[in-house]
């Protein structure tokens, strides 16, 4: 079965602690964010089956990365205040790919549905 919204309201509300930026998106948001994650996953991991948990638990994430705070992040916003209500200040920007927020729950859902060991660490360049 295909993961859709109902499916992810019910598993987010169920199971998951950090709810806000997922109950406050509207539904066409959310059936953006569930077709990202979904699309993502299955780009990032084209060999295995994804299952639904692996989706929802992602969904969320992606939530929380697009909403209206840390959308401006993403976008290599530093800092930006609003008179009488808030100052925000990133100590470093979100500049980072969808596939890099994938929770390891999401990892750990695909190799129970799969039968395989992934790992969950990726190896990465760094500059000293």
């Amino acid at each position: 079965m295909a993961a859709t919204v109902e499916g992810a309201n019910d598993y987010i509300n169920a199971f998951l602690v950090d709810t806000e930026d997922w109950i406050n998106a509207d539904e066409a948001k959310k059936e953006r964010l569930l077709n990202r994650a979904f699309e993502t996953l299955t780009r990032v991991f084209p060999e295995y089956v994804i299952p639904n948990k692996a989706v929802y638990e992602f969904v969320n994430v992606l939530a929380i990365a697009y909403n209206d705070t840390n959308r401006l992040n993403k976008h290599g916003i530093s800092s930006f205040s609003i008179t009488g209500v808030g100052s925000f200040n990133y100590k470093d920007t979100l500049r980072v790919e969808d596939e890099d927020l994938i929770p390891r729950e999401s990892i750990a859902a695909i190799e129970e549905e799969n039968g395989v060991p992934i790992g969950g660490k990726r190896i990465r360049r760094t500059v000293l």
